[in-house]
């Protein structure tokens, strides 16, 4: 599968966490010469904002103010291409989350269900992939933006500053102590803000939570149960934290979580269990995501076959990148992504 830190630093195949500081980029040389890079920027469709401004954004590293509507957008967080999209926004520049397979087009990225008309015929430089070890300034400053977003993203002081000297740059929400552990609709404000459009972000994220109640309201069993998200990575079961969006969907949708992943894990949002700990899975229901070969993998692991949620056939096997990908959907945890999450999972646990 992918853990990345839209899995465990993923998920993005659980990249490893990323130190951006460790790049020695001249922003200088990223400006000047390189005309292909100025060729596909000038290219690349632009979207203005046509939010409400200037707006000041209050961020992890301070506060940034955008003067006026942005025409040049690049998102560094994993999935911040994809609330720019919910709010009319199409980056210049984004983040792979996924590895896009050699030689394929378009770029997968931008082929989810949930956003391939939002993208349009519009082709985004790519200024990341998961699992390297930051962002390309050089890309980036050759695309000339006027905002950067860097919400759902590991960028750290040392980045930030780096991206500053580029263009105005929207860091993550003030009170978010460890990347990847705000609440999915904080991440849609704080880039709702930046666009100027922090009134259309917070009908939208009512909208998500309005769906998420009507799930609930439909069925009450979900609080009756406890659920968990799961993969299958490097040979071992990886359960989701309570507090990734994984896990907050879940109980958004009113199942409860199980909080002692969250104990073993620390502070990390996913964590790979020891064959002694597989009792902690062994809950209601069970969630995997995971593409068809890791599925099998899993499914032929004898401690996890013989767990009674299993025998029971209260599993959901969700393709992450694969088909529908309702796994990738459940993990990006967006304004676009999620309202496809919500109604896969409901359909997946009719299935079981």
């Amino acid at each position: 599968m992918f853990l990345d830190r839209t899995t465990r630093m993923p998920w993005r195949r659980l990249a490893a966490t990323v130190s951006v500081t460790a790049l020695g980029v001249s922003l200088l040389a990223g400006c000047g010469s390189d005309s292909d890079k100025e060729e596909k920027a000038d290219s690349a469709d632009s979207t203005v904002s046509a939010g409400r401004f200037p707006v000041t954004v209050e961020h992890a590293f301070g506060s940034t103010e955008v003067a006026e509507a942005p025409k040049r957008v690049v998102t560094v967080g994993y999935t911040d291409d994809q609330t720019a999209l919910a709010l009319g926004v199409k980056p210049v520049g984004m983040v792979d989350q996924y590895p896009n397979p050699a030689g394929k087009t378009p770029d997968i990225n931008t082929q989810w269900p949930w956003v391939k008309d939002k993208w349009g015929d519009t082709r985004p430089e790519v200024i990341m992939k998961n699992g390297d070890n930051g962002p390309n300034y050089e890309k980036i400053a050759a695309l000339r933006p006027d905002l950067i977003i860097a919400v759902y993203s590991e960028v750290d002081k040392a980045a930030y500053d780096k991206l500053s000297k580029i263009a105005p740059t929207v860091g993550r929400t003030k009170t978010e102590k460890v990347p990847f552990s705000a609440p999915w609709q904080d991440n849609a404000l704080q880039i709702a803000k930046a666009l100027g459009q922090a009134d259309e972000g917070a009908k939208m994220v009512q909208g998500v939570k309005d769906k998420l109640a009507e799930v609930k309201k439909a069925h009450p069993e979900f609080a009756k149960e406890t659920a968990v998200a799961l993969s299958w990575y490097k040979d071992a079961v990886n359960p989701f934290t309570t507090t990734d969006v994984r896990g907050q969907l879940l109980s958004g949708m009113g199942f409860k979580g199980q909080k002692e992943i969250d104990k073993v894990a620390g502070d990390q949002f996913s964590v790979a269990l020891s064959p002694e700990r597989m009792d902690l899975v062994d809950v209601d229901r069970v969630f995997v995501i995971n593409d068809k070969a890791d599925t099998k993998a899993l499914k032929d692991f004898d401690l996890f076959a013989n767990l009674n949620v299993v025998k029971k056939d209260k599993v959901s096997y969700l393709l992450d990148s694969e088909g529908p990908a309702a796994g990738a959907a459940m993990s990006q945890a967006t304004l676009a992504s999620l309202p496809y999450a919500i109604d896969q999972l409901v359909e997946s646990v009719g299935r079981v």
